[in-house]
């Protein structure tokens, strides 16, 4: 839950892409996040797991879109 006064950031598809690349070379998810300034280490753990199952598409933003505009 989020909290009064609390800042949400979001990051780009690229980073997105960069940091689970960088996890799958092998980086541990503290070097990925400090290399890529990510303020949330569990947001990496997010991110891998969207990959796995949905692949480049896992780590699209797609929050307010239907699916019939994902496709277009």
């Amino acid at each position: 839950m989020a909290k009064k006064g609390q800042t949400f950031c979001s990051y780009s598809w690229d980073i997105k892409k960069k940091a689970v690349e960088m996890r799958l070379q092998g980086m541990t998810k503290k070097e990925v996040a400090v290399a890529l300034e990510i303020a949330d280490i569990g947001r990496l753990k997010v991110w891998m797991r969207k990959y796995r199952e949905q692949g480049d598409i896992g780590l699209m933003d797609q929050r307010g879109r239907s699916k019939e505009n994902l496709s277009s």
